[in-house]
Parts: structure tokens; C-alpha cells; sequence
């Protein structure tokens, strides 16, 4: 289809762009510096002279950018005052919450159980098992949960990974550094979920009920993945990116 010229001029910016760029361009000078609030959406609205609704519109594309954050009753924060230099994403083998999750995580809470095998783990382990090991994992920023991981492993890998499962700081180092060192290959699929925050779980995560779902299989060898991961990211910490190249 041929595009005139003359039609293209006569087409206007969308009020909330010329709101959203003058945000931007706020946030990128320093004018709303790196971990700041921004003043109320009200104050905004009056600053631009513009409507809540058409605010929010440019408020939504700078969550859309990683630069604003809202937390719901608090108000609106800058996360950054100029975007992210190009960083490792999903491409490469390593933990998907340090790539994927914006909050800095500061601690990691986990424990573990035996189970008996199942269909389910037999389909996502693709191996037989004398005994599957569950762990779980809780990510914590500031004393708040942000992250979760269930992890499944047959017993003979732990064996292979001459892990003791009684000392918890050997395999906290396994699941969260190396394992991704030992991993020749990874699959990881991408879903969403709002499973979490039952009253079963140990922690309530931070962020809300909705989560960016991650499913790794982490494989040392083509047979089987030595490691089954599942992570929960609550969509307000989630930052996925992968690094195309050709």
C-alpha cells in the first residue's frame, strides 16, 4: 500500500506519547532521579495538563520500558534514570533469576524433601527414579520474598553431583551456580501463572498473584536433564530478554 506524503502530515501524536516522552526525557536527565517517587498520578496530570486516563496510558509504556514501577498504594518509583547497557538474557545458561528479575536478591531460603516418582516427574526428568528430591527455594530482597523455584531431581543425580542433601550450602551452591557451570544445553519455556500465595506456601511472594513462569531443563548429557527447574517471577519484578543474533 502507497503511503502520500501529504496524509502522513496531517495525522497527529497521540496526547499521551508527547506525555510519555516528556516523562522519559525527565527520567533519562535526572530530573526524576534513579529510586525516586514521582509526584502523585493527580499532580502529573495537573504538571501536563492532560487526564488521568491519558497519564496512565504513558505511565503504562515507561512500566512497559523497565524505568517505572508501580506499587499498588504507594505510588509510582523510578527503577533506572537511563536504560539498561545490553546484558545477558535468556540465551545463555545461567540462573533465570538473576537475569530476569529486577529487584536485587539478597538472600535465599530453601529447603527440601524425598518423594516417590511420579508420572509427572518421570515425563519432566525423563528418567526412572528410586526417589525424586523437591526443593524449594525462596528469593528474598529486603526481607521480602520476590522469587520462587521448585526444583526436581532424581535421586541418582544428586548422587552423580556427589551431593549431600544435609548440607544445605552445598546444594544451594549446586542449584543456584553449578549446575548452570556443568550444563552443556538448556531448554526454557516461557508461561504464566497464578498459582502462587496459597496458604500452603511458606512465604507470601511480593508483587502479587500473577508470575512470569520459567521452565528449565539444565542437561549435562543428551539422555536426561539433571535438574528440572520451575520460577516464579510476580510480573511487577519481571524483565525477560534474550539477545537475538544471526
Amino acid at each position: 500500500m502507497e503511503i502520500k506524503p501529504e496524509h502522513t502530515a496531517k495525522e497527529k501524536k497521540p496526547l499521551y506519547l508527547t506525555v510519555y516522552d516528556e516523562l522519559f526525557k525527565r527520567i533519562m536527565n535526572g530530573t526524576f532521579p534513579a529510586k525516586s517517587q514521582l509526584p502523585t498520578e493527580p499532580e502529573l496530570a495537573k504538571m501536563f495538563d492532560v487526564s488521568r486516563m491519558t497519564l496512565r496510558q504513558a505511565l503504562a509504556l515507561l512500566q512497559d520500558d523497565g524505568l517505572v514501577k508501580s506499587f499498588h498504594g504507594k505510588g509510582n518509583f523510578v527503577t533506572g534514570s537511563r536504560i539498561e547497557q545490553r546484558s545477558v538474557g535468556l540465551e545463555k545458561i545461567g540462573n533465570p533469576v538473576y537475569k530476569c528479575h529486577t529487584e536485587d536478591i539478597d538472600h535465599v531460603d530453601i529447603q527440601f524433601r524425598l518423594d516417590l516418582e511420579s508420572d509427572y516427574t518421570k515425563e519432566v526428568l525423563n528418567r526412572r527414579a528410586t526417589a525424586v528430591v523437591a526443593i524449594e527455594r525462596w528469593y528474598k530482597s529486603k526481607g521480602q520474598a520476590v522469587a520462587f523455584a521448585f526444583t526436581f531431581m532424581a535421586i541418582e543425580a544428586a548422587s552423580e553431583l556427589n551431593l549431600d542433601l544435609q548440607n544445605e550450602e552445598q546444594l544451594l551452591d549446586m542449584l543456584e551456580n553449578k549446575v548452570y557451570e556443568l550444563a552443556n544445553s538448556a531448554t526454557v519455556e516461557v508461561k504464566h501463572s497464578t498459582v502462587m500465595n496459597s496458604t500452603s506456601q511458606k512465604f507470601e511472594l511480593d508483587g502479587g498473584e500473577v508470575c512470569d513462569l520459567l521452565l528449565e531443563s539444565l542437561y549435562v548429557n543428551e539422555q536426561y536433564p539433571i535438574v528440572y527447574n520451575k520460577y516464579y517471577i510476580p510480573k511487577e519484578f519481571s524483565r525477560i530478554k534474550i539477545n537475538a543474533t544471526k
